[in-house]
């Protein structure tokens, strides 16, 4: 629980530092999670990073900088020194990635295809006509492009590893097919070495071409696999259009790519097409499907002066709109970023998956040369080549990619599952946590009712115009919702406000002002209170009426007297008592925490069927309520809307913001629902089992795998029943391990949630 905590504050800590960058890129050339393991360790060490960190799965790393020390041009020398690539075209990375990515795969598909072809005869020779003319030497012939021509690739990169002190998983294939390949050309061309020992010269040419076939084959799949795991990115991408129409001063109109939009355009929207940026409307309307951002299904209203976003459609009308956000801090973009960094990110597993990742190569090439050693004290007539068979088994079947691939293929599934279901993930390690939510917070205001809350009463003890004007020209100066309802109430009336220059904001309680020698508070009756405040009977009387109801009461005085009570309705959402069953039918604990007073949070909870609520909460109360049920031992996800609940959501472990509330809420936290329904906040718990569920079973599988099949390679069945395995049949099983942990995360496209 503390651990948990103390990471995100570090985490936040390091974040909010004005001198740090953090950055993503793309990384080229990595065929292993050993890789990803190599390229992290460097970054780390490079001057002026203070953390980064790499997947395997995306092929993408973060890094936080400080860019007065490092820059991107540096960090991607340090990468290249490596052999490995770092892009660094901020414009262009998305394009520049999948174009490698996809010459990578065409690459992979040629080389595959054409080291089974000649792999295959080379298989048939060895296994039912070696004892035919000249077999060894054709197979010779036929392996050896397909080891050093179409398996170059695991030679090279060994290599540049080597260089560095390092090892990956080329370096197993390249060890195994090449000591494989140079005992059997040893063998070949000398083959009296061994008769005259009275021993036959086994050659393992079919072994090391189908070691490589086979691996090149498990690559193919695994990256085909790998870019199904990102279809969410490319659906979002695709919200977005390629080209706009910008109008000219003048009323002249000119088609152009988006890149070259800029701030304060003029565009034109026509009838079906994408909103290319967020702007504001400044002539013409139309309604607009907006349910890819907001989740709602109906379409919305739009004319002069409303705010439209990115990746929305318009349905009938043509329109003009002012550009007000471009590029990447459009709220599409916004969100595209957040599920690239989600997905680039590491659940807490990972870590110590990495670590295991990053000793296993040499633990195994340990491993290899003891099972040699063994085998030339203890092996008999045959030791040497049953020793140098068990060596090179050994080295083929041990695959770190299983276990790399485990856990990120299934986070970024799941990434993608959320945003595809509206719920926006920002990070793996709240996917993971997210199970074992045994309690939940919910705000009250925007949360479980609309947050869109309007004046229904008014009362003054004296129905005088002087004090609404007074009141409406205070709360025109408040940015709090209920000030809003206030204000759009007093209007609808036709209520002129005063000029006042000196008003005071209290947070959590109200606001004050001086006009006219009048000292005048608006706020809850607790500010009344506290500031000694009298109310008469009948004030107070209206008030308990309107509380009992579950309406928000607001006091306005004058002076040391409330001369008007104010009522507030916030409609409960029809989805929020659905919502809070659920999770309470899955065993969780539920409480509501609300500024306003007793009587009207007490309405609410009993409406929803909330039984753990507390009124009155100040915004650092609710951070402290936080902290009281983690003491307990509770996993406490927090969910809000405000700014006044950003302190909260930092404090507790699983951070959940609705998405139609402030952009501090959402910045702060982890989760964000991109929606007003409160039924989705059931299936992000269910999606986090499933997902834990998955990576827990590639995990599996994967330490199962290499834990049952090390051993067997090494021969420790031999003394029993005689038993080797094939480099054949260990090359097939390093290959299909990788695509069944693959496979296993993309179950997860498919679930309900």
């Amino acid at each position: 629980m503390t651990t948990v905590t103390t990471g995100r504050q570090k985490e936040s800590s390091a974040a909010a530092n004005a001198a740090l960058k953090k950055e993503t890129f793309p990384v080229l050339e990595m065929t292993c999670a050993a890789c990803a393991i190599s390229v992290e360790s460097m970054l780390k060490t490079a001057a002026g990073v203070q953390d980064a960190g790499v997947n395997f799965a995306n092929q993408s790393a973060w890094v936080l900088y400080d860019p007065g020390i490092a820059t991107p041009e540096s960090l991607q020398n340090t990468v290249r020194s490596i052999g490995y690539d770092l892009v660094i075209d901020t414009a262009n990375q998305q394009e520049i990635k999948e174009t490698a990515q996809q010459q990578y795969y065409q690459k992979l598909k040629i080389r595959t295809i054409w080291s089974s072809l000649l792999a295959l005869p080379v298989v048939v020779i060895g296994m039912f006509f070696m004892n035919m003319p000249y077999a060894n030497w054709i197979m010779l012939v036929l392996a050896t492009p397909v080891v050093f021509y179409f398996g170059r690739s695991f030679f090279i990169n060994a290599w540049k590893q080597a260089r560095f002190r390092k090892a990956n998983m080329d370096t197993l294939v390249a060890l195994s097919t090449g000591i494989a390949w140079v005992f059997s050309v040893f063998n070949t061309i000398y083959p009296a070495f061994w008769h005259q020992r009275g021993l036959h010269a086994h050659v393992y040419f079919e072994a090391a071409a189908v070691v490589i076939a086979f691996i090149s084959l498990g690559k193919l799949l695994e990256e085909k696999a790998k870019s199904n795991t990102s279809s969410a990115i490319k659906k979002l991408m695709g919200l977005q259009p390629q080209t706009v129409t910008v109008v000219h001063p003048g009323g002249h109109m000119q088609q152009m790519p988006i890149a070259q939009v800029k701030v304060q355009d003029v565009l034109l929207v026509k009838p079906g097409e994408k909103i290319p940026v967020d702007g504001i409307v400044i002539s013409g309307g139309s309604y607009i499907d907006e349910s890819m951002i907001s989740g709602e299904p109906l379409p919305v209203s739009k004319t002069a002066g409303d705010n439209i976003f990115a990746g929305t459609i318009n349905q009938q009308g043509s329109f003009q709109f002012r550009a007000e956000k471009v590029g990447g801090d459009t709220v599409l973009a916004r969100i595209i970023k957040m599920v690239q960094e989600a997905q680039g990110s590491k659940a807490p597993v990972q870590k110590l998956v990495d670590k295991i990742a990053g000793i296993f190569v040499p633990v195994v090439i340990g491993i290899a040369i003891l099972a040699f050693g063994v085998w030339m004290v203890a092996g008999g007539a045959h030791a040497f080549t049953h020793g140098l068979l068990a060596a090179v088994t050994v080295l083929v079947i041990a695959c770190p990619c299983a276990l790399g691939l485990a856990t990120p293929t299934a986070i970024m599934v799941g990434v993608g599952k959320g945003a595809s279901h509206h719920m926006l993930i920002r990070d793996a390690e709240s996917l993971e946590l997210a199970h074992r939510v045994n309690a939940i917070i919910l705000d009250k205001t925007g949360t479980i009712t609309e947050g869109r809350p309007a004046l229904t009463d008014t009362h003054f003890i004296n129905d005088t115009a002087a004090w609404k004007q007074v009141l409406l020209a205070m709360e025109l100066q408040s940015e709090h919702p209920l000030a809003t309802a206030i204000v759009n109430g007093l209007q609808q009336q036709g209520i002129q406000p005063v000029s006042i220059k000196n008003i005071t904001s209290i947070t959590g309680k109200g606001i004050a002002a001086v006009y006219e020698g009048s000292t005048y508070r608006i706020g809850n009756l607790r500010f009344m209170k506290d500031n000694n405040i009298q109310m008469n009977a009948a004030l107070a009387a209206k008030a308990q009426a309107w509380q009992a109801s579950a309406k928000t009461v607001i006091a306005f005085a004058a002076n040391a007297e409330v001369v008007a009570v104010l009522a507030i309705a916030d409609k409960i959402k029809d989805t929020s008592k659905a919502a809070i069953t659920a999770l309470q039918q899955q065993g969780i604990a539920v409480y509501m925490l609300t500024g306003d007073q007793e009587q009207t949070a007490a309405a609410v909870a009993k409406q929803v069927n909330v039984k753990h609520y507390r009124a009155g909460v100040m915004p650092a109360e609710k951070a402290a309520f936080v902290k009281e049920l983690q003491q307990q031992g509770k996993i406490v996800a927090m969910v809000g809307d405000g700014i006044n609940d950003s302190h909260a959501l930092a404090q507790a472990d699983v951070s959940i913001a609705m998405g139609k509330g402030s952009d501090i809420a959402m910045d702060v936290a982890k989760i964000t629902l991109i929606t007003s329904d409160l039924n989705t906040l059931p299936k992000v718990l269910r999606l986090s089992r499933k997902t834990v569920r998955t990576i827990r079973q590639n995990l599996f599988w994967a330490f199962i795998y290499n834990i049952i099949g090390i051993p067997l390679a090494a021969g420790i069945l031999y003394p029993f029943n005689g038993f080797l395995l094939d480099p054949m049949i260990a090359g097939a099983a390093m290959a299909l391990s990788s695509v069944s942990v693959v496979s296993n995360s993309l179950r997860l496209k498919l679930s309900t949630l």
